[in-house]
């Protein structure tokens, strides 16, 4: 898997649990304690997140790291 897929992968996640609760980016943004900018980078796959931007995300969403990623179940390939 491409580092960029897991990226897309993601950010698609985090749309889809955010347009879920209703949540404009710019609300969303302003819960979690991060940029609107910021959060629609995410979403486009374009940011490369440190685990404690994800532990916000997961925080603002209610939900549990492993339900954020619950979609991930492939097994990674090692880097090439």
């Amino acid at each position: 898997m491409h580092e960029d897929d897991i990226r897309k992968r993601f950010g698609v996640r985090v749309r889809q649990l955010r347009s879920e609760r209703g949540l404009s980016q710019e609300a969303f943004a302003d819960q979690a304690g991060l940029h609107r900018t910021y959060i629609g980078a995410i979403e486009r796959g374009e940011q490369n997140l440190s685990l404690q931007n994800i532990q916000r995300l997961a925080a603002t969403l209610e939900i549990s790291l492993a339900e954020l990623f619950a979609p991930f179940t492939d097994a990674p390939s090692p880097p090439a």
